[in-house]
């Protein structure tokens, strides 16, 4: 799906084609965003704005997406873009932009905000693992590459069982938030044949083996993406590990 085996996690209002190019020198995939598509999930966005928090809030967000895309398309890395939404027609259009790049378009079931949640959108999908597939489905059939960002930890929810349901509806990569739950990488090894990308607390080598030796296909680096020394560190440590 790409390499190196290093991807940049996205980071909700941060994540844009400047971020994801001075990272470039060490990874091979960044995920932009996350960006919100629908009413509901717009309207979330503001809400966490006006507490502070950062988000993307164009005016047209698949036009957005289009557009950092295209600054992308000559870099040296495969561009994702990580989209929140309750409805699958954005969802479709922001995929076809996605596949018209070579990018990968990731469905955000990892959010845990409760502005968020209570729109229905993040975390909220992993209790619906329908409506998720759903979703996967419909960016699977636009043309994309598809990926799921998921969390462990959550109550009620098998996720090794859901990583299968989510093969099946067309899913290409999980991108598994292990939170204090890393050995769940290998459960979700077990039912999933596709991409596993696994991400939190990735800082040197230790973290890098261990997340291989449970199966993981690549890691990925959330907040200290900016930090080149944490990108340099991994990078080396993946080379090691996945010699070339």
């Amino acid at each position: 799906m790409f390499e190196p085996r290093l991807a940049l996690a996205s980071l909700s209002g941060e994540s844009d084609a400047e971020w994801a190019l001075a990272g470039a020198e060490w990874a091979g995939a960044a995920f932009l965003g996350g960006v919100a598509l629908d009413a509901p999930t717009r309207r979330a966005a503001r809400e966490l704005v006006a507490r502070d928090r950062t988000e993307f809030l164009p005016e047209d967000p698949v036009a957005f997406v289009d557009r950092e895309l295209g600054k992308l398309d000559d870099a040296p890395l495969r561009p994702g873009v990580n989209v929140r939404t309750t409805s699958t027609d954005p969802l479709r259009e922001a995929a076809v932009v996605c596949a018209d790049h070579g990018a990968i378009l990731e469905v955000n079931a990892h959010c845990r905000q409760t502005e968020m949640c209570d729109a229905g959108a993040g975390e909220t999908l992993l209790r619906d693992d329908d409506r998720l597939a759903e979703y996967v489905a419909a960016a699977s059939d636009a043309g994309a590459d598809v990926s799921v960002k998921l969390r462990t930890e959550v109550p009620g929810v098998d996720l090794p069982a859901l990583a299968a349901r989510l093969e099946a509806a067309g899913a290409d990569c999980l991108h598994v938030d292990a939170m204090d739950s890393e050995p769940v990488v290998a459960d979700v090894r077990e039912r999933f044949g596709g991409f596993l990308l696994a991400n939190n607390g990735v800082r040197d080598r230790a973290t890098v083996r261990e997340y291989l030796e449970y199966g993981a296909d690549a890691v990925s680096v959330g907040r200290p993406s900016d930090d080149p020394r944490v990108l340099e560190r991994v990078r080396r440590a993946l080379d090691a590990e996945v010699p070339a």
